[in-house]
């Protein structure tokens, strides 16, 4: 089982650069070329998600994201610091704001879930975390 981790600060334009490691990642471990686009786009959009959190609760964090290679399965974890050690009272939004943020995180996770046949959308001890998996193809032992 090999495991890549990135760090990143909570910057759009490192966005894609996780999306491009996820991808590369994906094809060493033998995710299928089709599948590949879904990757991405999932990897974009929770990366994505977790970043608009992290500014918009004004935590310096990096996001988290951890691509393992598994037997038969190729995991993708994404974390965020909110609602993990960095919660507290100290970020009001207005009732509008908070309707928004729900709005858009719900957007996301319906994008998400739209591309990611085995998705877990939950929290660990740093904060939010949202685990997606895919296959990875059976290579035949050549002689």
């Amino acid at each position: 089982m090999a495991t890549v981790e990135l760090r990143f600060s909570a910057f759009p334009e490192h966005v894609r650069t996780a999306r491009l490691v996820a991808a590369a990642v994906a094809r060493r471990a033998g995710v299928d070329e089709s599948v590949l686009d879904e990757v991405r786009l999932a990897v974009g959009e929770a990366c994505s998600r977790a970043v608009g959190l992290h500014q918009r609760s004004g935590i310096d964090e990096p996001v988290r994201v951890k691509l393992v290679e598994h037997e038969k399965r190729f995991l993708i974890e994404v974390g965020d610091g909110v609602g993990g050690k960095h919660a507290s009272d100290d970020h009001h939004h207005s009732v509008d704001g908070l309707a928004d943020d729900a709005a858009e995180a719900a957007m996301g996770l319906a994008v998400i879930s739209g591309l990611v046949d085995d998705l877990d959308i939950g929290s660990d001890e740093d904060g939010g975390l949202i685990k997606m998996s895919w296959p990875v193809a059976v290579h035949p032992v050549l002689p």
